[in-house]
């Protein structure tokens, strides 16, 4: 975590399979849960980009981005950026396109995705990749 702000947060991490796995675990913790009346849902953006890192801060065009692809975010729902997506595990997701996103600053051919966690189907043990093409069996590593 890089620091609160008001009720929410900015984070960064490792691998964008990381964000987008910490945020639905954080919305599926909070279903159920009532504070005086009240059903808090957590919402969330993610986006790959290179920050300017400044002591225990981030700052720049892609922390923006970030922020705006979360704030068009609805109440329980995890949004991530193309750029994000590119290093995603399409099994492991399923991801629907929001064909209705504006944010300001943020580049005008930007699209977003709504994450959500795939359905696991049995596995034949027999095949790395049963019934999925190469392109959805691949491993993402980033370097920094």
């Amino acid at each position: 975590m890089v620091k609160r702000l008001g009720d929410g947060l900015m984070a960064v991490f490792a691998h964008p399979s990381d964000a987008v796995q910490g945020a639905l675990e954080g919305s599926r913790a909070l279903e159920g849960l009532e504070v005086g009346g009240h059903s808090p849902r957590l919402r969330a953006g993610v986006h790959v980009g290179k920050p300017r890192r400044l002591g225990g801060d981030y700052f720049g065009v892609d922390v923006n981005v970030a922020a705006r692809v979360a704030a068009a975010a609805g109440p329980g729902e995890v949004l991530v950026s193309d750029v994000a997506m590119q290093h995603l595990d399409g099994a492991a997701l399923e991801l629907k396109r929001r064909y209705r996103f504006k944010g300001k600053g943020a580049p005008k051919d930007l699209k977003v995705y709504a994450a959500e966690a795939a359905e696991s189907p049995p596995r034949d043990e027999g095949d790395a990749c049963p019934n999925r093409s190469s392109r959805e069996c691949t491993d993402w590593v980033l370097g920094s």
